[in-house]
């Protein structure tokens, strides 16, 4: 296996309050909100994948728990088709979660956002981080720099953004810098170099591609994140 590294997403008070109407108290409830996590990652899962963060994602999230002390860790899946169409498909979860990373920077802003994808599910991460401009059908939805400044690491894994947008991460966006790991198994031909044209169903189900989550890349793609929070 290979690993490319890059060089370069409140707890509301309690409230309670009484009131008296005809000499009899009347107690208004209590009102919180959800405390935010110290650290939340947001998944995007592979093609074809049920919907939640996919086989690839879990082994990730659970590797990364592991590794975070005593620190609370939030984990949001991407809500997007992952159907075999990947432009319209990609890009609608790269919608979801550029609008999902903004609610998380406006409402917690003291969290650590950690962006992942495995497959279909890294270009959809792909199109929140490093794309400037739709291709081949594939719609941007860039973070900005501000909202980038809350990503506290990248995790991919067969990523095809060679084909799409002519390198990794790490050669491609000064904002995510040394915070992205992008892993690409031996032979996985989804993250090869090559033309510009969409996976084939082979290349989809190819035994590399197909590999990442029994191999030791989510523990060490969990690792690397770790040291970033």
């Amino acid at each position: 296996m290979k690993a490319r590294r890059s060089a370069l997403l409140l707890g509301l008070p309690a409230l309670t309050a009484g009131a008296t109407l005809a000499g009899a108290p009347v107690i208004v409830p209590t009102v919180s909100a959800a405390t935010c996590p110290d650290v939340e990652v947001t998944f995007a899962r592979g093609t074809a994948e049920p919907p939640g963060v996919g086989g690839v994602g879990q082994k990730f999230v659970d590797a990364l728990r592991s590794q975070v002390g005593g620190r609370s860790l939030g984990v949001y899946a991407v809500n997007y088709p992952a159907g075999d169409d990947w432009p319209p498909s990609a890009s609608a979860g790269a919608g979801d979660a550029n609008a999902h990373v903004q609610s998380m920077v406006a409402s917690c802003p003291n969290t650590k956002l950690v962006l992942g994808g495995y497959s279909q599910g890294a270009m959809v991460i792909d199109l929140i981080t490093i794309a400037r401009a739709s291709v081949a059908g594939f719609n941007a939805a860039t973070l900005s720099e501000d909202e980038a400044q809350h990503v506290a690491a990248v995790a991919v894994f067969g990523n095809p953004t060679d084909r799409y947008l002519g390198g990794p991460i790490s050669e491609i966006s000064p904002w995510y810098g040394a915070k992205a790991i992008d892993l690409c198994a031996d032979g996985d031909p989804i993250c090869t170099p090559g033309a510009l044209a969409l996976p084939s169903p082979d290349e989809m189900v190819s035994a590399p591609h197909q590999s990442y989550a029994q191999s030791p890349m989510p523990a060490q793609a969990a690792s690397f994140v770790a040291s970033h929070l």
